[in-house]
């Protein structure tokens, strides 16, 4: 019997939601509201030290000037942290994880460990510690994380981008599930959240790919159901680099006090998507009997200043 279609939007509160965090959000309520399923909202707010003041709300706002609805209050991270605790000793009792004492500088520095991109690929310096070592550690006052044992790759199938196969010993190696400023990392609080959360469907940017056999992995030694996954490419500058200040402001906010209409940005978004043969105001509810995934192009959209300006915008 199939499940409920539940989807999620889950904006991080580190800094303002731009234009491609906008497209990524349509395409997720899209994706559900179409299979007559829900939306849940969650703030990722774990990232303190990276947290900007009013972003949380800020974000609030900016889903519902795009005409995104959810069902429920929103979750906030920080609210859950005892839960997060629990799936952490559920890894330990089975010896799943580890204490690791390295730094970001240790392993950048390690002959043996290979760059994958920007990613640092963990060259397994502390795997050979087992979790009773972790009181050791403490009354030695050594600060340590706890990183996921790697014995696997599990391959998924994409909604989107079809069959997926990341060898996680090229790419980030044994992963970190606890910091050592005593918080959850990104990888163990989204798996909790979501399967707690009744979310079925995943939909991202295509630069968590990397991530999914990781909470894949985080959802088997749970005992949890894992959703479905698509990844959809970026909105990047005119130069192929992801949105940012050298491309100008596309930050929601800004394009709210320039009063450029929702409806001419879900427009642009729809178009870009390849649901609407050209830029047209519209709203996210009248795009549900257009929304096809796999109608979207697999290529990255280029955000240009001309398309801004043609949305009232600059």
């Amino acid at each position: 019997m199939s499940r409920t279609p539940f989807g999620r939007l889950a904006p991080s509160p580190t800094g303002a939601q731009h234009v491609g965090n906008a497209r990524t959000y349509l395409v997720a309520w899209l994706s559900a509201r179409s299979q007559g399923g829900s939306v849940r909202l969650r703030i990722e707010d774990i990232d303190s030290p990276r947290i900007k003041p009013g972003a949380a709300e800020q974000a609030l706002e900016d889903l519902r000037w795009l005409g995104l609805d959810w069902t429920g209050e929103p979750v906030m991270q920080t609210t859950r942290l005892a839960e997060y605790e629990s799936a952490l000793e559920a890894l330990k009792a089975r010896e799943l994880v580890y204490p690791c004492t390295c730094t970001r500088s240790d392993i950048a520095s390690a002959a043996s460990a290979p760059h994958a991109g920007e990613e640092l690929t963990y060259p397994g310096t502390c795997s050979h510690r087992c979790v009773a070592d972790a009181l050791t550690l403490a009354g030695e006052g050594k600060s340590f994380a706890w990183r996921f044992r790697v014995k696997e790759s599990p391959a998924f199938t994409d909604l989107f981008a079809g069959d997926q196969r990341v060898d996680l010993n090229q790419v980030g190696g044994d992963f970190v599930v606890w910091k050592s400023a005593g918080t959850p990392a990104y990888q163990l609080a989204v798996v909790v959240d979501d399967a707690e959360m009744g979310v079925t469907e995943v939909i991202r940017g295509d630069d968590l790919i990397p991530s999914t056999p990781r909470q894949l992995l985080l959802y088997s030694a749970l005992g949890l159901t894992a959703p479905r996954f698509a990844h959809i490419p970026l909105v990047v500058g005119e130069d192929g680099r992801r949105l940012a200040k050298r491309h100008g402001d596309s930050r929601l906010s800004a394009l709210r006090d320039a009063d450029v209409k929702p409806e001419a940005l879900v427009g642009l978004l729809a178009w870009s998507c390849g649901w609407l043969d050209r830029p047209e105001a519209t709203s996210a509810r009248e795009l549900l009997p257009h929304f096809r995934l796999s109608a979207i192009p697999k290529e990255q959209f280029v955000l240009s200043p001309e398309l801004l300006r043609g949305i009232g915008y600059g």
